[in-house]
């Protein structure tokens, strides 16, 4: 069997860094992890070949050459998703979907005329296929039916299928689910409340086979909750802290986390020691009553500034999402959270309008109130996207608030001194690790964020002063500060783009609105 595994187009977003990564040569932030893994989960006697769609357009020789299709993606994804089925169709060559949207919503990919979908977990779901493809069958559509996989038996993800360089970022997966019970969280729909992980020995294998492949830049552990279960987070970077002493720290790991990673001051120390640089917290909002309400009540239990500066100042760089648009929010959420982010430093705030997902907690209650809006029931979960939902303050008013609120956060100056307060406090790295001449792309684009930030813009002598500052006080974060610092040019362009899109949507929302109260 030839597989040609396709992975969709992604849109401009906050995550996608598209200018700071032209400045370094490389295409798109991360590989598509789960198509990798489903490559590894099928039968190795199968030839098979991987089109990442963010890096490049498949051929019409790899079309002619698949006796497959297999297409894997998010719902941010769906309309070059349907595009992909559309083309298989009608190149009459048979097509399989899976991944977390069709999971969640396979009723517009079965429409669009895919011939199998794989639901939920493949370690379960894709043998289920192959025994369907043995039988001669055509089509199919196959579910765990509510079974877990244990995840200690999933293979090491096929990334010699990746072309290496055109990546900022590797990805591994150690755990599934998390333990907590947010209203909004589509996670726990898909993945459990009970976090399951791979075994130490699993992960380090999948770290070794990078290792062997070259790769020698960052890592993101993709778990939605690295934290989940502690127990076994804490067995895995025992094993970690010396495999990576051994091989000179040839990765910096970047994951996500629930906020009381800052009450676990041995688990803050072993990621540190086990060289992670930066963690993703779900903050949401600074209003208790908000976080109550949604169910996010792990966040109400200790200071949430308190609990970031513990991380930061442990040595790990924060990156948080806030949500405005909770129901009985006031006036001026935006501002909080302004507030929150400047008092804490956060450099990558990820700020969006509340989305009820489908099958969420939050979807079922709005569902039930009548309050999905007709249309547009069906969330994208992007940052250019209005509530699809009747939120409990006029939206117009919730929209400008955001977008306001968004072109502040990333106002350069204000950007910048942001990343220079966050590393300030942070504890130096302690890993020394041997010289490694940099490249000559990183040389370019160092004197490229010189010439735009040190001298064309009107951040020329916060710039420069920053950047001796961090020399002189703390000089073994230099790498990820001038990092940090090249990420402005993302969202720069991405603000504009925020702004013009919320608001062309805005416009529309207002006219059907005034056209409904004059046939009134």
């Amino acid at each position: 069997m030839r597989v040609l595994l396709l992975y969709p187009l992604f849109p401009k977003s906050f995550w996608s860094f598209d200018k700071a990564l032209e400045l370094i040569g490389r295409k798109v932030s991360l590989p598509p992890l789960g198509l990798i893994t489903v490559a590894a989960i099928l039968p190795q006697t199968w030839e098979f070949r991987l089109v990442d769609r963010n890096v490049r357009f498949e051929t019409e020789a790899e079309w002619a050459w698949a006796d497959l299709v297999i297409i894997s993606g998010m719902i941010v994804q769906k309309p070059d998703m349907l595009h992909l089925v559309a083309e298989a169709k009608r190149r009459g060559v048979p097509v399989a979907v899976g991944g977390p949207y069709v999971t969640s919503s396979p009723e517009a990919v079965q429409a669009a005329g895919a011939d199998f979908l794989v639901l939920d977990e493949g370690e379960i779901t894709l043998p289920l296929l192959v025994e369907a493809l043995n039988r001669g069958e055509t089509s199919g559509i196959f579910t765990a039916k509510g079974e877990k996989p244990d995840v200690t038996s999933t293979p090491i993800p096929r990334f010699d299928l990746l072309d290496l360089g055109v990546y900022n970022e590797m990805s591994v997966q150690f755990s599934r689910g998390c333990p907590f019970q947010c209203e909004f969280c589509d996670i726990i729909v898909l993945y459990g409340r009970k976090p399951r992980t791979k075994t130490p020995a699993q992960l380090l294998a999948e770290l070794q086979t990078l290792y062997d492949l070259g790769w020698r830049r960052s890592v993101f552990v993709v778990d939605d909750n690295f934290i989940g279960n502690k127990r076994n987070v804490k067995l895995m970077l025992h094993e970690l802290i010396p495999w990576m002493a051994a091989h000179d720290y040839p990765f910096r790991f970047t994951t996500e986390a629930s906020v009381d990673l800052a009450q676990d001051q041995e688990l803050l120390e072993m990621m540190v020691a086990a060289n992670f640089g930066a963690v993703f917290l779900g903050i949401e909002t600074p209003d208790t009553d908000s976080l109550s309400l949604t169910k996010k009540f792990q966040n109400t239990r200790n200071s949430l500034v308190e609990s970031v500066q513990t991380i930061n100042r442990a040595g790990l760089r924060v990156m948080a999402g806030f949500i405005i648009g909770f129901d009985g929010e006031k006036a001026g959420a935006g501002d909080r959270i302004i507030d929150f982010v400047e008092a804490t430093a956060i450099p990558q705030a990820l700020f969006s309008m509340l989305q009820a997902l489908p099958n969420t907690a939050l979807w079922n209650r709005l569902e039930k109130e009548g309050r999905l809006i007709n249309g547009k029931q069906e969330a994208n979960i992007h940052q250019t996207t209005l509530s699809n939902f009747i939120p409990t303050r006029p939206l117009p008013e919730l929209a400008r608030e955001y977008v306001r609120c968004f072109w502040e956060l990333y106002e350069p100056t204000r950007y910048l001194a942001r990343i220079y307060r966050h590393y300030q406090q942070m504890r130096p790295n302690l890993h020394k690790r041997k010289f490694k001449m940099p490249e000559l792309v990183e040389f370019k684009a160092l004197l490229l964020i010189c010439w735009r930030q040190g001298l064309k813009r009107n951040t020329r002598f916060q710039f420069w002063r920053q950047l001796f500052l961090i020399i002189w006080h703390n000089p073994s974060v230099l790498v990820p500060y001038l990092s940090n610092c090249a990420l402005i040019e993302h969202f720069i362009e991405y603000r504009q783009i925020v702004r013009d899109e919320i608001e062309t949507q805005l416009a529309g929302f207002v006219a059907e609105e005034a056209i409904l109260q004059t046939s009134r």
